[in-house]
């Protein structure tokens, strides 16, 4: 059997696993980004925790994912289920892009602007809200790019603890040593990956300062 039939043959279980795959993607980088873009503004506003904040960060990410999955087994409530543990754990591996850039892209507004808005009598909250993340939007959309193609590779390892997507047909190929179902999984993982990238990486552009 060809790929191409493979697919053709498979192709409800591949949308199916496909919309799993999204799911799971989709909540953990709002959940990593509810977190992340809070903490970045936080940092920017209080240097002495920068370190702390992205040390654990980077911690978390050099972590293996396997070794996180099961670190977070034990936690009630989130290890009971599959799917909230992948979830759990990529939003803690999407952390650091978000947290770091919105914390870069807050510093690197032009001091010039800064002050003459703290001129007009701006507050902070209003210099925030009105100047700093406007202006510093497409480095935290930048972020989110980062965070979401990290997130659509390390979720097709969550369906080793049975948290589905498309890494169950990795995984199968794998053990039956199939390359149709190897490539039925990698290939819609892969293309998820490049629309994100390619989505986000337009939207990063639109909204550059001009």
């Amino acid at each position: 059997m060809t790929f191409w039939q493979f697919i053709t043959q498979n192709r409800l279980q591949i949308l199916s696993l496909t919309a799993e795959h999204l799911r799971i993607v989709g909540i953990s980088i709002f959940l990593a980004a509810v977190v992340g873009i809070p903490l970045g503004i936080l940092i920017s506003r209080r240097p002495f925790l920068d370190k702390p904040v992205l040390g654990i960060a980077n911690i978390i990410q050099t972590m293996p994912s396997l070794a996180l999955f099961g670190f977070l087994l034990p936690v009630p409530w989130i290890g009971a289920r599959a799917d909230r543990l992948a979830i759990l754990a990529l939003a803690l591996y999407a952390l650091l892009p978000l947290i770091r850039n919105t914390y870069t892209g807050i510093k690197g507004v032009d001091r010039s602007i800064v002050e003459a808005a703290r001129g007009m009598g701006m507050t902070d909250r209003q210099l925030l809200w009105q100047v700093e993340l406007p202006l510093s939007l497409n480095v935290i959309i930048a972020g989110i790019r980062v965070a979401t193609v990290i997130s659509v590779g390390l979720a097709t390892i969550a369906a080793a603890i049975g948290a589905g997507g498309l890494g169950e047909f990795i995984f199968r190929g794998l053990a039956m040593v199939n390359n149709q179902e190897i490539l039925a999984g990698a290939v819609p993982a892969a293309l998820l990956a490049l629309t994100a990238d390619f989505s986000l990486g337009r939207l990063e552009k639109w909204l550059a300062p001009r």
